[in-house]
């Protein structure tokens, strides 16, 4: 059997650069059938016909002299958007799979105003998840995090030796061994909400790198932001409405 690497494969179906034939499967976007393309150095048949997802177009949300407010759709990087608004730069991150509220901001004033009230813990975040297993009742995890990096990619994980996490977790849908949770996320660590799932034991959907099952990509959602007297809402994508 003639094989070729995936990225060369892809760029050759698709008429793209080999960069960018890397860049979509290190997204999540690339599958072969129903199965997600995992490494792009990795070898494949030559004769496999690939499957790509196209990525939802960036909406703005809200825009004044000080914020403009984005639904960031899941398989984008934060800073991809930071590099379409010249103007404005990032005041938080989401992960690249996870979608929603996103803010970034036009002035200096108004970002060390915005940075004070994450650090006093004045920021309301609530996010919408899918995970793993019958939630029946909420839970409250106050447990401390600690973070790592290796190779630029971040490990989370529940530790004594931590930074303060707290992570209100209440269901509202229970389908197919699956529930739909709300979660109000304080301090906001890096991966919190990931973290603390998996710590009780259902992880988020999608979520391999946290003991969930393979999905088309993480099923978290930042609903809604509130900061300094604002409220921003990224309504649901289709695929949590939907879900099964």
């Amino acid at each position: 059997m003639a094989t070729e690497k995936a990225y060369k494969l892809l760029a050759a179906q698709e008429g793209i650069s080999n960069s960018e034939a890397k860049s979509m499967i290190d997204r999540g976007l690339v599958y072969v059938g129903n199965k997600k393309v995992m490494i792009a150095r990795g070898d494949v048949d030559a004769k496999t016909i690939f499957r790509v997802e196209k990525v939802e177009k960036i909406k703005p949300i809200f825009e004044n002299d000080d914020i403009i407010v984005i639904d960031k759709p899941a398989h984008v990087n934060s800073d991809e958007i930071e590099r379409q608004f010249r103007d404005a730069k990032l005041l938080h991150r989401l992960d690249r799979e996870t979608s929603g509220v996103l803010m970034l901001v036009k002035n200096e004033e108004f970002r060390e105003k915005a940075i004070q009230e994450f650090k006093k813990d004045r920021v309301y975040k609530e996010y919408i998840a899918w995970v793993e297993g019958i939630l029946s009742e909420s839970v409250d995890i106050d447990r401390p995090i600690i973070t790592t990096k290796k190779n630029n990619r971040a490990t989370s994980n529940v530790s004594s030796k931590g930074k303060p996490a707290r992570t209100e977790v209440f269901p509202d849908i229970v389908s197919g061994g699956k529930t739909k949770v709300k979660c109000i996320i304080h301090h906001g660590r890096t991966h919190q909400i990931r973290t603390h799932l998996r710590y009780i034991e259902h992880p988020i959907v999608g979520d391999e790198q946290y003991g969930g099952r393979r999905a088309k990509r993480v099923m978290l959602h930042a609903y809604k932001v509130k900061i300094l007297g604002m409220e921003f809402v990224a309504p649901e994508p289709k695929t949590f409405i939907h879900f099964e």
